[in-house]
């Protein structure tokens, strides 16, 4: 299977171990001096309307990701803060 970078864009990244969605593929890093993928990016979101700025950027190692499929990107990587679904309102 081959894809470009403009058809990664579209794919959601979830994490495996806690089925979070961290977002899409916002950006890429590459090894232009080996011509290989380093990392995918997915920008932070925006706080409150961007009024108090946006949580960190999620960079994802190569090696974290596990399975690119046709509308997902499984990754082994542990979630960020803000991502964990163990703070409920309902608790």
């Amino acid at each position: 299977m081959s894809c470009c970078i403009a058809e990664l864009r579209n794919k959601e990244v979830i994490c495996k171990t806690n089925g979070a969605r961290l977002g899409n593929v916002d950006d890429v890093e590459i090894d232009i001096a080996n011509g290989k993928l380093v990392s995918l990016v997915i920008y932070g979101k925006a706080r409150m309307i961007g009024f108090f700025g946006k949580c960190e950027d999620i960079i994802i190692p190569w090696c974290d990701i596990d399975i690119i499929g046709e509308d997902t990107i499984l990754v082994n990587c542990p979630c960020p803060p803000q991502y964990h679904q163990s703070h409920s309102r309902w608790q």
